[in-house]
């Protein structure tokens, strides 16, 4: 089974929604870390070429 980032970026978004809501000092956080994770994910493919 593989997993597509464009299935996993609005399940990824929801999370980080409601981590948001509960905790409001993880925005920081949260936003660091899914920009790394697009940022890899988009350069994954010309990575290994």
């Amino acid at each position: 089974m593989t997993i597509n980032i464009v299935l996993l970026q609005p399940f990824i978004a929801l999370i980080a929604g409601i981590l948001i809501l509960l905790m409001p000092r993880l925005l920081n956080f949260i936003v660091a870390i899914y920009l790394i994770i697009v940022g890899i994910a988009g350069l994954w493919p010309h990575i290994l070429h």
